[in-house]
């Protein structure tokens, strides 16, 4: 089972980036298709970004799109969201999980493990 942990969240102005990372422990990342969530306070959870096991494909949500880039480090077993242009919309909780594709719909994969996530908060 693999076990995550988000960092890098931070309080930030609009219109400035940051980078997440999300670290995995256990097999390895590349075994699975990952996303980034995120959850904004009383809201439900979202899904941000998925890529496949390949690395080949990512999928956006069009709220993000254009803005922010999802990468990986198969030997740190790490996975990265670059986030630029962030607006307060952007604010929430973000996440790491495995993900999957259900009928075009991006949700988490019945196998996603949750760590405790990592707050962003965009001020305007």
């Amino acid at each position: 089972q693999v076990h995550v942990e988000e960092s890098g969240g931070d309080l930030v102005q609009t219109g400035e980036s940051l980078r997440l990372s999300c670290t995995a422990s256990g097999p390895p990342f590349d075994h699975y298709s990952v996303g980034w969530f995120r959850q904004a306070p009383g809201k439900e959870r979202e899904v941000v970004s998925c890529t496949t096991w390949s690395g080949e494909t990512t999928w956006y949500s069009d709220a993000v799109k254009g803005r922010f880039t999802a990468s990986r480090d198969s030997v740190k077993n790490t996975r990265y969201l670059q986030m630029g242009d962030l607006k307060p919309e952007d604010t929430g909780t973000y996440y790491c999980a495995a993900c999957v594709s259900v009928g075009g719909v991006i949700l988490p994969s019945s196998v996603a493990t949750w760590g405790h996530g990592t707050q962003v908060t965009v001020s305007s």
